[in-house]
C-alpha cells in the first residue's frame, strides 16, 4: 500500500488513477511515500519515508527541488498540461493591454445611477478609451516551451506578426510551432523590433530580471508586455519607471504586490493562469499517472532534478538507485550483483548535472544484503528493491 499526502485539494479525476487498493490518499497524511501539491509552499525537513513529490503544474519554486535532489527524492511537474489555459490569459493579455478594457469597465460601472446622461456621456468619454489593434503588429514571444508555442500560433491566427526566440527549444515543440513563426536572431534583436512582448520562461538565476533596464531601453517607445510567468522575470523598478515615463504603453501580470498595483497602466490578474477546471483536471491526471508509474516501477516521466528514465519491465525484480554522477558507478553496482550471483536481465543508466538514475531488472529476488551493499556504496543516495505487481 503506497500512501500520498496532499498538501492542496487535488482534482478527483488525477486521484482516481490511483487505485483504493493499492494507494491511500488523505490531506496531509504522515510517512508518506509521495506527496501532491499544487502552490503549496513547502519547507522544513522531509519526511524519510518520502520518494517523490508531484507538482500538478509546471513551476516549482514552491518545492525545495535542490534538498530534495541531495535526498534522492525525485520532483515532478506537468509542463503543458496547462498550457491551453494560459495561453488563452495570454491572448487576452495581448487584447487587454491594447484595448483599455479595464480602464473601460471600469468607466461604465461608474455611470450607474446616470439615467438619460449615460448614452450622452458614453459618446462624449469613449475616446479616451481608444486602443490600437493586434491585426499587423509584432508580437515577440521569449520562451517557445509549450505555452509559448501556442501564444505564437494563435497569435498568428489573430494575423499577428510573430517572431520567437528560445535557444533551448525542444524538437517536440519545434514539431508543434508554426512555419511562420519567424525566428529572432537574439532576444535583444527581439525586444527591439516587437510591438508585443509575452514572455514564457522559467524563473531562475540564468532569467531573473530578465528584462531589465538595459532590455526596456531597446524596446520600441510604447511597447506591451504580458507576464503570466514569474514576477520575478522583470526587474520591477525598471518596468515601474518605464511604464512611468511612457517607454512601456501597458504591462499585463499574473502575480500583484504593492508597487506593482500602484503602478500607471498595469493589468494584473490575482494568478489566474492555470485556474480552469480543465487545467486542474489535466495537471492532476498527469501527475498521478507519473508518481503512480514512478511508485510502482521506477521509471521517470518530466522530473525536474533527475533525468528521463523509462525501461519496460524484463525481469522478475526491479532496483531503483539514484546516486552522485560520479565516475565507476555503474561498475561497482553490476559488480556487487554479480558477486551475488544475480543475473541482470537489462538495465538502464542516465545522468542529469549532478546525479543520476539507473533502473536495473533482475531476474530472481533481491534479499536485503545485497540492497544494503548497494546504499554503501560511496556516492549511492537511495536505492529501492520494486517487485513485479
Amino acid at each position: 500500500m503506497f500512501r500520498i499526502s496532499m498538501l492542496n485539494k487535488i482534482s478527483p479525476l488525477g486521484l482516481a488513477k490511483l487505485p483504493k487498493e493499492t494507494y491511500e490518499t488523505a490531506l496531509e497524511l504522515a510517512n508518506p511515500d509521495a506527496i501532491l501539491l499544487r502552490s503549496f509552499k513547502m519547507n522544513g525537513k522531509m519526511p524519510a519515508t518520502l520518494k517523490a513529490i508531484g507538482r500538478a503544474g509546471a513551476g516549482v519554486n514552491n518545492i525545495p527541488v535542490d534538498a530534495c535532489s541531495e535526498q534522492g527524492i525525485v520532483v515532478f511537474n506537468t509542463p503543458g498540461a496547462n498550457a491551453n489555459a494560459v495561453k488563452e490569459l495570454a491572448i487576452l493579455g495581448l487584447l487587454i493591454s491594447s484595448r483599455r478594457i479595464a480602464d473601460a469597465l471600469a468607466y461604465a460601472r461608474g455611470l450607474a445611477g446616470k439615467g438619460a446622461e449615460i448614452s450622452k456621456m458614453i459618446e462624449k468619454d469613449k475616446s479616451q478609451f481608444v486602443g490600437p489593434e493586434l491585426l499587423g503588429k509584432k508580437l515577440g514571444v521569449i520562451g517557445l516551451g509549450a505555452i509559448g508555442v501556442m501564444v505564437a500560433n494563435s497569435a498568428l491566427a489573430l494575423g499577428m506578426d510573430v517572431e520567437g526566440f528560445d535557444p533551448y527549444i525542444s524538437v517536440e515543440a519545434a514539431w508543434s510551432l508554426s512555419h511562420d513563426v519567424k525566428k529572432a536572431r537574439s532576444l535583444d534583436a527581439l525586444v527591439a523590433n516587437s510591438d508585443y512582448i509575452t514572455v514564457h520562461v522559467p524563473l531562475s538565476d540564468k532569467t531573473k530580471h530578465l528584462i531589465n533596464a538595459e532590455k526596456i531601453s531597446l524596446m520600441k517607445k510604447g511597447v506591451r508586455i504580458v507576464n503570466l510567468s514569474r514576477d520575478a522575470l522583470v526587474d520591477e523598478a525598471a518596468l515601474i519607471a518605464a511604464l512611468k515615463e511612457g517607454k512601456i504603453a501597458h504591462y499585463v501580470s499574473d502575480f500583484g504586490n504593492e508597487a506593482i498595483l500602484q503602478a500607471p497602466n498595469v493589468t494584473c490578474f490575482p494568478h489566474l493562469g492555470a485556474s480552469t477546471p480543465e487545467a486542474e483536471d489535466n495537471c492532476a491526471i498527469m501527475v498521478a499517472n507519473q508518481v503512480r508509474d514512478f511508485l510502482e516501477n521506477g521509471n521517470v516521466t518530466n522530473s525536474v532534478n533527475f533525468p528521463a528514465c523509462q525501461l519496460e519491465r524484463s525481469g522478475k525484480t526491479r532496483i531503483s538507485i539514484i546516486n552522485k554522477n560520479i565516475p565507476n558507478m555503474v561498475g561497482q553496482f553490476t559488480t556487487a550483483l554479480a558477486d551475488a550471483k544475480m543475473n541482470i536481465a537489462e538495465m538502464l543508466n542516465k545522468s542529469r548535472g549532478d546525479y543520476a538514475y539507473n533502473i536495473v531488472d533482475i531476474d530472481g529476488d533481491v534479499g536485503e544484503n545485497v540492497t544494503r551493499k548497494l546504499e554503501a556504496i560511496n556516492g549511492v543516495i537511495k536505492v529501492r528493491i520494486i517487485k513485479a505487481a
